[in-house]
């Protein structure tokens, strides 16, 4: 192998398996977060993973992916959820667009991802692809470096060479592998073939494996995931009226084993819908009066990302934030302090 850290990663596999079976199981969820500028490939990369088109690709110079979107799906015997994220290296984002997408990303990937993606174009790597280990540690934190892996796209391109043939020539390229453990994988958008999707996921589990066999998380997940749960609570409690209409339904035509299986899954349904549509809409996206103390951490935290452009603000605002909500509560005439001094500013 042509990383070290490659052969380290595999020869482990055994010994990590065992501890993966107290984390990821057969009926977890895989959530899967791409990251990457605009036109390497991140929705024909999703698209390609779940084996449909589902995520909006086509050949244009700017990004067609304005919204983070969340997809959910069966491949392989394995369910995944595959998180596109908009290109949050284009320029054209303002400081508050930034926090909003980046938000949305963290709710729909919480509790936490089990690997985030860094889509790469073979033929273009350019700064950004350098810095973007730089930035899932600076917006999720330092450990979630062990949990990237490199997507080279454009896998057709290689002709005959090799993957590691390639990279060679580029010590930036290998530098950046090096940096994510010497975990990559090429795929190639045109090949519909179910074998590089089932290498990848195979690479993703042995990565999640030797991690500790579960996904990874910090307070900024836990945050998320407590407004995603609290969002989904108020939504199942709106609907449990139409939900025990429908159970009744069941009940008149159905008896026996059958209708238990049909109201379990309808238990279901009606937990995902509300997990979908929670994650769209919660206080961590939305934090609004209930959570303005926590504006005290993204405006300091947004002061500190100013030197860095609406990318270094936009980071800065939602880590801050995260302190701003522990802190903040402490301190409410802060806010109004804050406020008042953007108004006569």
């Amino acid at each position: 192998m042509a990383f070290k850290a490659n052969r380290q990663l595999y020869s482990t596999f055994t010994q990590a398996r065992r501890t993966s079976a107290r984390g990821v199981t057969c009926d977890e969820e895989i959530r899967i977060v791409l990251i990457g500028k605009t036109g390497n490939g991140k929705s024909a990369s999703g698209n390609t993973l779940l084996n449909r088109h589902v995520f909006l690709s086509v050949f244009s110079p700017g990004s067609v992916t304005t919204e983070c979107e969340k997809v959910r799906g069966t491949v392989h015997g394995r369910r995944i959820a595959v998180i596109d994220t908009p290109g949050i290296f284009d320029t054209k984002y303002k400081e508050y667009e930034v926090v909003h997408k980046l938000k949305t990303c963290i709710a729909m990937s919480a509790p936490g991802p089990h690997v985030f993606l860094i889509v790469i174009k073979l033929e273009r790597f350019t700064q950004e692809g350098q810095k973007s280990v730089e930035l899932i540690q600076q917006v999720f934190g330092a450990r979630a470096v062990d949990y990237a892996l490199i997507l080279f796209t454009y896998g057709d391109q290689l002709g005959n060479m090799t993957i590691e043939s390639f990279t060679r020539q580029c010590p930036k390229l290998t530098s950046l592998i090096k940096k994510c453990n010497g975990q990559y994988h090429v795929f190639n958008n045109k090949d519909w073939s179910c074998s590089q999707v089932q290498q990848l996921l195979e690479k993703i589990e042995r990565m999640v494996a030797y991690n500790g066999g579960s996904y990874y998380t910090n307070k900024m997940f836990q945050e998320a995931e407590r407004a995603v749960q609290e969002s989904m609570e108020k939504i199942l409690q709106a609907s449990a009226e139409r939900k025990k209409q429908d159970e009744e339904l069941l009940k008149a035509k159905l008896k026996g084993q059958e209708l238990q299986i049909k109201l379990e899954e309808l238990e279901d349904k009606y937990k995902m819908q509300a997990r979908e549509k929670a994650e769209q809409k919660n206080k961590y996206i939305f934090p609004g009066l209930v959570l303005a103390a926590a504006e005290v951490g993204v405006t300091v935290g947004a002061g500190a990302g100013i030197a860095c452009g609406p990318l270094g603000i936009g980071v800065g605002a939602v880590v801050g934030g995260i302190v701003g909500a522990t802190i903040g509560l402490m301190a409410p005439a802060a806010v109004v302090a804050i406020r008042n001094h953007c108004v006569t500013q």
